[in-house]
């Protein structure tokens, strides 16, 4: 190949580099300006909802609930859930009643 061919192929280089950067730069115009965003939008039925953790109860945060109620005057009843829950003491209540223990000692007190 001669030097004028050389020279030509890196001006095609040259100019191919270029074409490829400004489409570049038009992509990127385009994906921070917002424009054309539908062709950006994931339709919704590929979209996969991940499923909301349930918050898990810890021992402290029904202890506080249960202890809320004995300062209330609700001791004895407090105890009675203990014993539904199989338990008589808080400590002793399997972790996955929390939720079921802390619902009904919610209600304690509603209707007095």
């Amino acid at each position: 190949m001669g030097k004028m061919n050389e020279m030509s192929q890196a001006i095609a280089d040259l100019r191919s580099a270029t074409a490829t950067i400004s489409d570049v730069a038009n992509w990127l115009t385009q994906q921070f300006s917002g424009e054309d965003d539908s062709k950006q939008q994931i339709p919704k039925s590929t979209i996969k909802e991940e499923p909301i953790p349930k918050p898990i109860l810890t021992l402290e945060q029904v202890r506080a609930v249960l202890a809320e109620k004995s300062r209330a005057g609700h001791t004895a009843e407090i105890r009675e859930l203990l014993k539904k829950y199989g338990a008589s003491k808080l400590s002793a209540v399997d972790p996955a009643n929390y939720k079921a223990l802390m619902k009904d000692a919610e209600v304690l007190g509603d209707g007095k």
